[in-house]
């Protein structure tokens, strides 16, 4: 799945029909999902294909077994188009023999599989290492033994009765049409990753990671101008249980115009009356004009210009061309950042990578390398300070400890280095979304996801958004429609003025952030505050048609 392709299911017009044959796995009865695999036989299993590894002359070999449930409901105003339930049960194998990595994986979780397994990644590795130039270099690490980590989730979103679910969303589509919406679809994303891991480090770690995704798309039609407007959820994909959707009042925060912003629990129904509300305003809202803004962003809406401007350009491999054929390279080269002085941003911004953030999607224990999962700084104060890289990625920049940002989203594919969380950190002082507004003689405030573009070094960009508001003398003067700002990453991160303080603090997500060839996909959050930028160039993307 391309890197896209999160905003496209977002927006659900082709969900239901997408899904409707299930991608991730086989079709399982839906009681299935309940089911545990023994973590006893799975730990026999991984020590069949370490020591098979070993006497072959693996210097390194780890095992992942993993089985990957997942549960989609579609609906439509009052109907229930399609539920997914799949599953995907495999094993791979991963060893280093002659310097040389070689990978193998297999469905068949049995004695048998796994040794055919664990021989073909030793016989792929030694293959390759007759034309292997630099032996691989792994960071050291001790192993951590026998543990288990498990998402902090009060209630499995898979435990609850599937008609519990699909009621909810249909409630949310009609609170919509009787509030002006014309057209409605929803839909709940869930994900169970139960992965077991082991190493010839002497790391045997399970863990059970949950996400969720609650999501909708409202179309408002003026059918006398023949034109139509949409509003898409502001709910986030988080790593949280079925909890996220109790609508908790105290994990709201009222943002300018009166716009609500979700923390680790969202109320789809009440977003889903201001999403048709705010479409059929949409309707009428004034067109842009274009000129340099102060940019007051919301959460919502940073997090994606977060993900390409921050989260891809400081990937290391991307850095060093590894991903230069599909996804292009970063402008944020090893140069600028040995410099220890290169200006990405302005002096408040403190951009860092956190693997730990509770609620968030890149939430885990231990990586797909068996590390233990740490936050660091990737920009303090504005200064570049590091990359994210793995274990045997970071000898190249001269450290000597694994990030424990190594993912594979499958156990039928290779772990390789992928994003971790990557957030703005809030602002020390006390200072809210409505404060920020009174701050502004001419500015936009700009909530949600919209359509962007940005070269292939992540370095010039443009980014348009959900919802728009005009900001005139400190106030809110009414809704704007077609606009997009344009900037490139430095230029950008300079002009952060200001930021609003802890409470207003939330995470945007994606599902699906694509990478590597073959392609995989891999969770990640993004958190921020409110933050203002100023003397942003903004287009008026209707007149530029």
């Amino acid at each position: 799945m391309k890197r896209r392709d999160f905003i496209q299911l977002a927006g659900l017009g082709l969900g239901a029909t997408v899904l409707s044959v299930p991608l991730f796995g086989k079709p399982i009865p839906l009681e299935a999902s309940l089911e545990r695999k023994n973590v006893a036989l799975h730990k026999k299993l991984a020590d069949i294909a370490l020591n098979n590894a070993k006497s072959q002359g693996a210097t390194y070999a780890d095992v992942r077994i993993g089985r990957y449930l997942n549960q989609f409901l579609f609906t439509r105003e009052n109907k229930v188009q399609n539920i997914v339930n799949t599953e995907s049960y495999g094993v791979g194998v991963r060893v280093i023999v002659q310097g040389t990595w070689g990978f193998a994986a297999t469905s068949d979780v049995s004695e048998k599989g796994i040794k055919k397994a664990t021989d073909q990644a030793v016989a792929i590795a030694k293959a390759n290492a007759k034309i292997q130039t630099d032996p691989v270099r792994l960071a050291p690490t001790k192993g951590v033994g026998e543990i288990s980590w498990k998402t902090p989730v009060k209630k499995s979103a898979f435990e609850v009765p599937v008609s519990e679910k699909a009621d909810l969303l249909l409630k949310a589509n009609s609170e919509a049409m009787k509030n002006g919406a014309d057209f409605v679809n929803s839909a709940l994303y869930m994900v169970n990753e139960q992965k077991y891991f082991a190493s010839t480090d002497g790391s045997y770690i399970d863990q059970d990671v949950h996400r969720i995704w609650p999501n909708f798309t409202v179309t408002a039609i003026d059918r006398k101008a023949n034109k139509f407007k949409s509003r898409e959820a502001l709910s986030s994909p988080l790593g949280l249980g079925y909890e996220y959707l109790e609508g908790r009042k105290e994990a709201k925060v009222m943002g300018p115009a009166g716009v609500i912003g979700y923390k680790d629990s969202y109320d789809i129904v009440e977003d889903a009356i201001a999403a048709a509300q705010q479409a059929k305003a949409k309707l009428s809202a004034k067109s842009v004009e274009a000129g340099k803004y102060d940019l007051v962003l919301d959460p919502n809406h940073l997090g994606l210009t977060i993900h390409e401007s921050v989260g891809h350009p400081l990937e290391l491999d991307r850095v060093l061309g590894y991903e230069a054929n599909y996804a292009g390279t970063s402008f944020a080269t090893l140069d600028k950042w040995k410099t220890k002085n290169f200006e990405y941003g302005s002096k408040i911004v403190n951009l860092v990578a956190d693997k730990t953030q509770v609620g968030s999607l890149g939430a885990v224990g231990y990586d797909d390398e068996g590390i233990s999962c740490k936050k660091w700084d990737l920009v303090r104060e504005g200064k570049l300070v590091n990359y994210q890289a793995i274990r045997d990625q970071v000898h190249i920049i001269d450290q000597n400890e694994s990030h424990g940002c190594c993912y594979a989203d499958s156990w039928s594919s290779v772990q390789f280095q992928r994003m971790p969380n990557v957030s703005l950190e809030a602002g020390k002082e006390k200072y809210s979304a409505l404060d920020m507004v009174k701050d502004v003689e001419k500015g936009i405030y700009i909530v949600g996801r919209g359509s962007y573009s940005i070269d292939q070094q992540r370095y010039n960009f443009q980014f348009g958004g959900t919802l728009f508001y005009e900001i005139k003398n400190g106030k809110i003067e009414g809704m704007l429609e077609d606009v997009a700002y344009q900037s490139n990453t430095q230029e950008f991160w300079n002009s952060c003025s200001k930021i609003c303080d802890q409470d207003d603090y939330r995470l945007f997500g994606s599902f699906f952030d694509g990478k590597g060839q073959p392609s995989q996909i891999s969770a990640v959050s993004h958190g921020s505050s409110t933050t203002r930028f100023n003397g942003v160039n903004v287009i008026n993307t209707g007149r530029n048609i």
